[in-house]
């Protein structure tokens, strides 16, 4: 199990001032669904991409809105081209637009982007379904990595949406 990562660490502390208090509810979030990523997937190849999703995926919450998914986009973008990662980012991008995603996610990079999109609702939902994750390790994961309000949090936010939007409260699920 990890709990430090360089580049989840260095790009989460750019995003201090932004977190502001979510900070460590969203650092444990991240972490959750990078060790559920890794677990699931034998190639170590895509541990960097994993990192590197997990930290841009719901990161337009706070920069943007709740309906965040293109903005979450428009960072981790932004990011790859920077560190000049640019053949990485229809992948990522695939990554997060499709991590709350209802059904199988069956497309390009459909490795990796179905692995991270079970991992993000593994923690969403609580372990409630694991996928291919041994509920040992999930529940290690958990006891060493609180949600420290991660779903509180999320229905707070869900809430607040909801309430001006009544007709798309949920804008970040797909079919």
């Amino acid at each position: 199990m990890t709990t430090k990562n360089k580049t989840v660490d260095k790009l989460l502390e750019t995003y201090k001032d932004v977190l502001k208090t979510d900070y460590n509810v969203y650092r444990n979030h991240i972490y959750r669904i990078y060790n559920y990523a890794v677990l699931l997937d034998d190639d170590t190849n895509n541990y960097e991409k994993y990192a590197i999703a997990a930290v841009f995926h719901d990161l337009g919450i706070w920069t943007h809105s709740f309906d965040y998914l293109e903005p979450s986009i428009q960072l981790a973008s932004e990011y790859l081209t920077k560190v000049e990662k640019q053949d990485w980012i229809e992948e990522i991008a695939l990554m997060i637009d499709n991590h709350h995603k209802i059904s199988r996610y069956e497309g390009k990079f459909n490795k990796t982007v179905e692995i991270f999109r079970k991992a993000d609702w593994i923690d969403v939902i609580m372990g409630i379904k694991l996928f291919e994750l041994d509920k040992v390790k999930y529940k290690s994961i958990q006891n060493q990595i609180s949600n420290k309000g991660f779903h509180w949090f999320l229905m707070k936010q869900s809430l607040k949406y909801f309430v001006k939007h009544p007709l798309n409260p949920l804008p970040m699920f797909k079919k």
